[in-house]
């Protein structure tokens, strides 16, 4: 494990696992040949933050093998601290495959991850000094997911996290299969929501959790349960928002000529809104990052490849930000 040198300015936690994703289309087990990469939803959003010059920590427990070590080296060539994350001698680090599609569709995703490294977290790997150092905290509904002790530990870090006065960020990527029953996964993560300020759901994930359809429904319920802001994924057609001050709108998508890669979109997303409002911009600026991170991550293979860096992103957002003052003029012409 890596020594903290400084403070966090994001922690998050979670599993990550060795992903495989097929170099050509067609049923997975006819495929012959793979790239390796690494997969996990906080941890996409770990590195997305940590590209944008963010200092991030991410906690987990990897096996003692090569794919944990693998995993540990992404984190170090990401400059994401590893300082809590345990080699487990007794389990292993999880993979997965992963299709290719050329049209746009979600790919499908074979896992093995049943009693790795990362499921046994539990509370006793949490680390108050390292935790509370950090300004903010962001969770999704896998970690919670994987067992009853990761569950455990996602709780006890929000409520820490709120005691201490620090920002949380929740987003609910919802893994069905993993729970024992929708009812479960819905009380258990709308739970978690309530502790959280930031509640990033989609258009489905809001109806699976709440029993609303409409964008508009699902912030309610939330801001109901003391979110102080909520945005709802809306696809291609961008986001909605609505904060407990009673600003609300919808930002539009980012057009893109070819999807290649729809997973990690969400992770995108939540790293475009998170980075935004931690330096302070409002919901609508967020939503307009998220946006356009989404759009970048679903143009290329794998999870996070698509994720900028901050000198690539500043040049995307100086570009979104000349077009519109050139398009004010041509209107006042």
């Amino acid at each position: 494990m890596q020594a903290q040198s400084a403070a966090l300015d994001i922690v998050t936690y979670g599993e990550a696992m060795t992903m495989f994703v097929a170099a050509e289309t067609g049923e997975l087990a006819k495929v012959g040949q793979f790239t390796k990469r690494v997969a996990g939803a906080d941890l996409n959003v770990a590195i997305g933050l940590a590209r944008l010059g963010f200092r991030v920590g991410w906690m987990s427990r990897v096996g003692n093998d090569s794919f944990g070590r693998y995993v540990l080296d992404v984190l170090a060539g990401e400059g994401i601290d590893a300082g809590r994350v345990a080699i487990d001698e007794r389990y292993p680090t999880g993979f997965q495959l992963k299709g290719k599609c050329d049209d746009g569709s979600d790919p499908a995703v074979e896992y093995f991850r049943k009693s790795s490294a990362a499921s046994h977290l539990c509370v006793d790997d949490y680390d108050a000094s390292y935790v509370l150092g950090a300004r903010h905290l962001h969770l999704t509904g896998v970690a919670p997911a994987i067992s009853a002790t990761s569950r455990e530990l996602a709780f006890h870090m929000a409520s820490e996290m709120r005691k201490a006065g620090k920002t949380i960020s929740f987003d609910p990527n919802l893994r069905s299969t993993l729970w024992p029953s929708r009812q479960a996964m819905a009380e258990s993560l709308n739970a978690l929501a309530a502790l959280a300020d930031w509640v990033l759901p989609s258009v489905s994930e809001g109806l699976t959790l709440t029993g609303h359809a409409k964008p508009e429904d699902s912030a309610a319920f939330y801001l109901d349960q003391g979110a102080c802001g909520v945005i709802v994924k809306l696809g291609s057609h961008g986001a909605y928002f609505r904060t407990a001050d009673g600003d609300q709108g919808i930002v539009e998508g980012v057009p893109v000529k070819k999807v290649v890669d729809t997973v990690g979109a969400g992770d995108g997303f939540a790293t475009g809104v998170i980075s935004a409002l931690l330096e302070g911009h409002d919901m609508r600026r967020a939503c307009a990052r998220g946006n356009r991170i989404g759009a970048l991550a679903i143009q290329v293979i794998g999870d996070s490849e698509g994720l900028p860096t901050r000198s690539a992103l500043d040049a995307l957002e100086a570009q979104d930000s000349n077009d519109k003052i050139a398009s004010a003029a041509l209107n006042i012409a």
